[in-house]
């Protein structure tokens, strides 16, 4: 974005950014004339299968400055390729994509896939949600989102993967692109910090202004038994 100092405010522009190329109105249906009226029940359908996996997260292109919109020209498989990128490389912005990470090769035995990921960082998804807004949306090739090795087994890629779309731009856009993904995007993050919440817990580290507020040792390890499960059931997907 180009910004010298970034404020509070320019946070809270970028997560309503983010947040509103998900939950502007848009179709789910071809050919239909009904926007979703339910969008937070809608993404649960879409992209919780499972009462075990339910970390969402948000991807969305391009974002950029104003100054250099105006410069910028995109092309849907252009935006849908870089989308795809960013989904298996685990990369939060457009800028700095890993486009060495590949999906693992069909047809390898499952230690062999396990293996391979963990080498390239693949990050394994079980359901995708992509949201088209604005000019010629009904021509972008989606293909990309549907190839199974970026699925886990126990769901089909028809299944897994399901598409949203709106001839009406998104903010200054011409053409805009989101992803809700549910994958294994927050693996390593919530793995660290439950680390240091152990790490803090064991030494006591504010345990007291807790306690005297009604707060036992016992909710702690509750909490952290429910976030291991989480790490644990992503980790092994």
């Amino acid at each position: 974005m180009n910004i010298k100092q970034i404020s509070f405010s320019d946070i809270n522009q970028v997560l309503a950014h983010q947040l509103g190329s998900v939950f502007q109105p848009a179709y789910s249906v071809e050919g239909s004339c009904h926007y979703r009226r339910n969008p937070l029940g809608d993404l649960m359908e879409n992209l919780v299968p499972h009462p075990e996996f339910k970390m969402l997260g948000i991807r969305n292109i391009p974002q950029m400055s104003e100054n250099s919109l105006a410069y910028s020209t995109f092309t849907w498989a252009g935006l849908l390729k870089h989308l795809r990128q960013m989904l298996i490389s685990n990369s939060k912005m457009e800028e700095g994509i890993d486009w060495q990470v590949r999906p693992p090769l069909s047809g390898l035995p499952t230690l062999g896939k396990a293996s391979l990921n963990r080498g390239l960082h693949f990050n394994m998804s079980i359901a995708n949600l992509v949201i088209l807004r604005g000019k010629d949306v009904h021509s972008a090739d989606l293909g990309g989102f549907k190839d199974s090795a970026l699925y886990t087994s126990w769901l089909e890629p028809i299944n897994a993967f399901n598409v949203w779309k709106t001839q009406r731009a998104f903010s200054k856009y011409e053409k805009s692109a989101a992803l809700v993904s549910n994958s294994q995007f927050l693996l390593k993050p919530l793995d660290m910090i439950v680390g240091k919440a152990w790490n803090m817990f064991a030494s006591k580290a504010y345990i007291h202004q807790y306690t005297k507020f009604g707060i036992e040792e016992e909710d702690f390890l509750d909490s952290f038994t429910l976030l291991e499960q989480v790490v644990a059931s992503y980790c092994n997907l």
